[in-house]
């Protein structure tokens, strides 16, 4: 199961490769897009509408690799308090009750939105603006049949934590403060060893 958990790992880091790509390229298109319209008094309504389409691109892929890193919002107050087997229990039936389900929902629910805009050859209202309008519209089923599968990786992870395989990782943020609580608490040490 430890071999398993860790193809969908890969899998979902290559989605957050994907993801940091186009941040990447999105912050490029703005800068580009800041540059032109400011000192050069120019303007494409093409590369605006790029920026939105590049930030649907990160949000809707970025879900599956925050799955991955555990990074959606939760009550943290009641979760943090709670035992690794508890944990991964309640994190078991979230994908059950609610990720598997809505993924399903909103994948198989939003291609004939695809469809539709695909045979209507649906484009920007804008003159200037981008074609193919169902490109950044099938990302939407695509997204969340990529959580579907992350959403079993994750499943594995915590089965694995309930049969103690391994321990529920910490939340990024909260290890982050953790790291600082102790460097804080050294660093006092270092100031009272010092005054003695």
């Amino acid at each position: 199961m430890l071999k398993l958990e860790k193809v969908f790992d890969k899998f979902a880091d290559i989605i957050g490769y994907i993801t940091a790509i186009a941040m990447v390229l999105m912050i490029m298109n703005v800068f580009y897009d800041v540059v032109m319209r400011y000192f050069f008094r120019s303007g494409s309504i093409a590369m605006q509408e790029m920026e939105w389409h590049l930030f649907s691109i990160i949000i809707l892929l970025g879900i599956s690799y925050t799955l991955k890193e555990d990074g959606h919002v939760r009550v943290d107050l009641i979760y943090d308090t709670l035992k690794d087997k508890k944990k991964a229990i309640i994190n078991m039936l979230g994908v059950i009750f609610f990720i598997l389900p809505i993924s399903l929902l909103i994948g198989f629910g939003s291609i004939d939105y695809v469809i539709e805009a695909y045979q209507s050859g649906e484009q920007s209202g804008d003159p200037g603006g981008l074609t193919n309008r169902w490109l950044v519209k099938s990302l939407i089923p695509i997204s969340f049949f990529l959580l579907i599968i992350t959403s079993i990786g994750f499943f594995i992870r915590n089965l694995n934590v309930y049969r103690g395989l391994h321990p529920v990782a910490p939340h990024m943020v909260n290890g982050e403060i953790d790291i600082i609580v102790k460097d804080v608490h050294k660093s006092e040490e270092k100031l009272h060893k010092g005054d003695k």
